[in-house]
């Protein structure tokens, strides 16, 4: 985050934040004493809305922030963050209006008991000063408004909206509600009164809610987990019966006693009812991407993917375009995390709030999220700098593409290679909005070339239809006839069924869904990385290396030529040119090669680091001179064992965290009362634990001696390089393995 007017604070607590899984809890809503305040931001973005589609500014009253136009249960109001714990780490300052604007986008949103108050979640992304990410994790939900003055003022509110309103309807006939009214009842003189109810709030008989929000901020992008740990808390409000502990309990636990795994290593953490996992790849894998990419294909189609994924490798202007915040995000992240081993260089805000809509006017490559508003198509869209811009409309599976851009290379190849992965998990390639009646016959067709094609590692543990494998067979034939007469049907068959006892034995600690959308990520991963291996498995002869020293090579880096794009171009196939011409010339690029060069004198760079070491390994399989390059398509050999790379640690937890415990509170504090989240009890969130904790002592000795027994038990089965990691509960051995 951004430490822009950020107060400082005291440290987070005794152990290194760096470490820890969640860095921030942060309750974001309505402030009671404040009252309604009507989101100047968001009152501004309607006006300049009107004023660019020609209408009436008088349709956005800025000069008393009111729209009256709009009724009072649609309009936007300011939200507050109402709390947050810890006060603040040192060096990743809480940035309160950035965390505020991007928790509630829309601001404070009110329904009443006839609409829908189902809880949504969405996750964002703050890029600090230094180019690192931090992540929020978002549930917002709605509460019952108790207080009096807020319900009065929604009331005359609607008063106001209800005289300006109507008084317009008796002041034009062609007024669209006039025009409502006399085709309800013409003359009737009740129409108006039936018209008035219409979604109205009357405080005599409505009920009035308002929209709240709980967020984790973490270092790392673990989606599932923390979706799966504001959900449970979300369910302890609502539940009839309090929850096993305070809710402090939980939130402090995932603070302050929770650490982040160590690379290729699993945790177990522990939410209100279930407990919570989450798993990291090695050093040598592909970097941590948790947000599911079986649903970018589904909401995109493995054609408009390639062609949306072409452009941003092309440094183009992408704007995504989609009614749901989470959506934005989940195409976002989707799509950067297949650039591995490049990086996107350029603007990136997967949300783009109101109040930064002239980001769009900049003559610069980005990528970009935009709220679309119900009802509101393309064509009500004025958007700048059109030729260079790929316009992605989520919700309706559509893309409008540059005028003019090469094809990524051996796209034929690489579509039905990815197709081949999405069908073993059942998503059509078309995608979920326009699947195909061919969908299904594709899927028989690529099935069966799946089962005699062992050498990519592509059969899918799915059972499958031993009809689909034997067919064809004379013998088995017969004996289908044979069973048809006999009645007797033919069980499938699990594939996964030559799995050894051991393997049978041991239990996956998540659900089969949860397993199938990690495995799925990384395959389809694996295939778009080894595309990039394969196409640039000599790039390092083409290394311009002239400075002697790294201090020499920054001052003169704007004046020296680092790669020979000239021979390297003259070296790959005709077919590659016209996309490698344009790609080389990329800032993505550009700072991959400038990380290469500053290997040799600083640490090498993760993600180039995990590439450096899949090229060699296709050099020891397949010795060649750059000279020999060929166009022919190479398929992604390592999708077996990525995925079992990723089950392997999914079926034996490599860690598990502390249990959840009773803290030092106060005495009536914790009370809990269905419906409302509970007010925190600051002193003991503002914190880590503390040695002097009597209560904790007192309460939680006999949960601690179990925890140390588990681990140990644990720990007696990891293999060596595991041990000096879980040799004890403390932070140190994890500090040291991080």
């Amino acid at each position: 985050m951004s430490g822009s007017g950020a107060a400082p604070g005291p440290a987070s607590g005794s152990s290194p934040a760096a470490c820890r899984f969640a860095h921030y809890f942060v309750l974001c809503g309505i402030d009671a004493d404040s009252g309604l305040e009507p989101d100047e931001l968001a009152v501004l973005y309607q006006w300049l809305e009107a004023d660019r589609h020609g209408k009436s500014q008088d349709a956005a009253n800025t000069t008393s922030g009111e729209n009256f136009d709009q009724s009072p249960l649609r309009r936007t109001f300011k939200s507050k963050v109402l709390a947050h714990y810890p006060q603040n780490i040192e060096w990743n300052p809480f940035d309160q209006d950035a965390v505020n604007m991007l928790c509630m986008p829309k601001g404070l949103s009110f329904r009443t008991q006839t609409d829908n108050k189902d809880p949504q979640f969405h996750s964002f992304i703050i890029t600090r000063e230094d180019g690192s990410r931090t992540y929020g994790f978002v549930l917002t939900f709605y509460e019952e408004v108790t207080s009096k003055q807020i319900c009065t003022a929604m009331q005359t509110l609607y008063q106001m909206h209800n005289a300006e309103h109507y008084s317009s309807v008796y002041a034009s006939s062609s007024c669209s509600m006039d025009s409502l009214a006399s085709s309800i009842d013409e003359g009737d003189t009740t129409s108006l009164l039936k018209l008035q109810r219409y979604n109205s709030y009357d405080i005599s008989r409505d009920t009035l809610y308002v929209s709240k929000s709980i967020c984790l901020i973490t270092p790392l992008p673990f989606m599932q987990a923390c979706k799966k740990f504001l959900i449970q808390l979300y369910k302890a409000v609502t539940s009839q019966q309090p929850p096993p502990l305070p809710l402090e309990s939980y939130i402090h636990n995932i603070l302050y006693e929770v650490p982040l795994p160590p690379p290729g290593r699993s945790l177990k953490f522990y939410g209100v009812y279930e407990p919570v996992i989450c798993q990291r790849p090695g050093l040598s894998e592909l970097p941590l991407s948790d947000y599911p990419l079986r649903e970018v294909f589904e909401l995109l189609g493995l054609e408009n993917l390639v062609q949306v994924f072409t452009c941003v490798l092309l440094e183009m202007q992408i704007l995504l375009y989609s009614q749901d915040y989470q959506r934005l995000m989940t195409v976002a992240e989707g799509i950067t995390t297949l650039l591995f081993p490049f990086q996107w260089q350029h603007v990136y805000v997967p949300i783009l709030p109101a109040s930064l809509l002239h980001f769009l006017d900049a003559p610069v490559p980005y990528l970009m999220g935009l709220q679309s508003k119900e009802g509101t198509d393309r064509s009500k869209l004025e958007l700048p700098q059109e030729a260079n811009l790929c316009f992605v409309d989520i919700d309706n599976h559509f893309i409008e593409l540059p005028e003019e851009f090469p094809q990524f290379p051996n796209k034929v190849d690489f579509i039905q290679e990815l197709s081949e992965v999405l069908l073993q998990f059942g998503i059509p390639p078309e995608g979920s909005l326009h699947c195909s009646e061919s969908t299904t016959k594709l899927k028989n067709l690529v099935l069966k070339d799946l089962v005699n094609d062992k050498k990519n590692g592509n059969i899918s543990t799915n059972s499958i239809s031993m009809y689909e494998l034997l067919k064809g067979n004379e013998t088995i034939a017969r004996l289908q006839a044979l069973a048809k007469r006999t009645g007797v049907t033919v069980e499938k068959m699990d594939l996964s069924a030559s799995l050894n006892e051991k393997e049978k034995d041991l239990k996956l600690q998540c659900e089969d869904a949860e397993l199938k959308d990690y495995q799925l990520n990384v395959q389809l991963r694996e295939v778009f990385a080894n595309r990039f291996t394969q196409m640039f498995a000599d790039y390092e002869a083409f290394v311009i290396q002239t400075a002697q020293d790294l201090e020499s090579w920054l001052t003169n880096r704007e004046q020296m030529q680092n790669f020979d794009k000239a021979s390297f171009l003259s070296d790959q196939p005709e077919p590659y040119l016209p996309f490698l011409s344009r790609f080389i010339e990329t800032q993505m690029f550009a700072t991959f090669i400038d990380n290469k060069i500053m290997s040799q004198w600083e640490e090498k760079d993760p993600l180039l680091r995990v590439f450096d070491s899949r090229i060699e390994k296709i050099r020891l399989y397949n010795v060649r001179a750059p000279t020999l390059r060929t166009s022919i398509y190479q398929k992604c050999s390592t999708l077996k064992e990525a995925a079992q790379s990723i089950e392997q640690r999914l079926m034996k937890m490599d860690h598990t965290a502390i249990h959840p415990h009773l803290l030092d509170m106060k005495i009536g504090q914790g009370k809990y009362e269905q419906g409302f989240f509970p007010k925190l009890q600051s002193d003991v969130l503002a914190t880590g634990p503390t040695n002097n904790n009597r209560w904790v002592s007192r309460s939680a000795t006999a949960q601690r001696r179990k925890d140390r027994l588990r681990q140990h038990s644990e720990h007696v089965g990891l293999d060596n390089d595991l041990r000096e990691v879980c040799v004890s509960p403390s932070w140190g051995a994890l500090m040291q393995e991080l």
